[in-house]
């Protein structure tokens, strides 16, 4: 779960941590830009940034898709990492079920692949999300499920999304989740928190749950901070 990397930062720091538990010495890493509608300049930064890695970067384009479902399906599993970009969480949904996208995410996750993502490419694989999808920020209980409960981006930097997440979750309109600061970067095992990481030192992921009374419970989780 990462609240930055390539799209918005030019340091690489969370790139690079990803890539450090990223399985085999050069790995597969699969861009998957759909939340975008697979927009051409954000391919071609996802392509300045890790072409100089010790990486093997490709990109999954489902606009215009070329590959049949066997082959799509053998390309995810191929993958080390399956890199999610940030847009419109629930188009990027609808349109990996319409392809069956979401059957090899989930198959390749069982597998050892290690999936993150930016803002949408972070929701995807909760329980629910919050999001503007539909223009104003609101709740969409309607994501994978590979991680139990639910993710709520840009938590300190969007107006109106702390106050928002936290009504969701005390209402009961999303799960018990994780709240992600910009430049934090989150990576769960088997949906257990293992490990917090930060390029700005006031970062912070924060365990948002209900409480009582009407009320929400909110929790700071600190993480090292990374140098370059």
């Amino acid at each position: 779960m990462l609240g930055g990397g390539f799209s918005t930062e030019d340091d690489g720091l969370l790139d690079g941590w990803v890539l450090g538990h990223a399985r085999g010495d050069r790995p597969k890493v699969c861009f998957v830009p759909t939340a975008s509608g697979d927009a051409p300049a954000y391919v071609e930064k996802f392509f300045d940034a890790f072409r100089a890695r010790d990486c093997e970067p490709s990109v999954l384009s489902l606009f215009r898709r070329e590959l049949d479902d066997a082959a799509l399906r053998a390309y995810l599993l191929a993958q080390d990492v399956v890199y999610v970009g940030g847009g419109n969480t629930a188009n990027l949904l609808a349109v990996w079920r319409v392809h069956g996208v979401d059957r090899p995410m989930r198959e390749a996750y069982e597998g050892g692949t290690l999936l993150c993502g930016i803002s949408a490419g972070a929701n995807c694989w909760a329980e629910g999300s919050h999001t503007d999808s539909f223009g104003p920020l609101t709740y969409l209980r309607d994501g994978l499920g590979l991680l139990p409960g639910s993710v709520c981006p840009h938590y300190d930097s969007e107006p109106g999304r702390r106050d928002s997440y936290r009504a969701a979750v005390a209402g009961g309109r999303l799960p018990a989740g994780w709240a992600v600061d910009d430049g934090v970067g989150a990576l769960f095992t088997d949906g257990r928190l293992v490990e917090v990481v930060t390029r700005a030192p006031e970062a912070r992921l924060y365990r948002v749950r209900a409480g009582a009374g009407g009320g929400v419970e909110e929790r700071a989780v600190g993480g090292r901070v990374l140098r370059a």
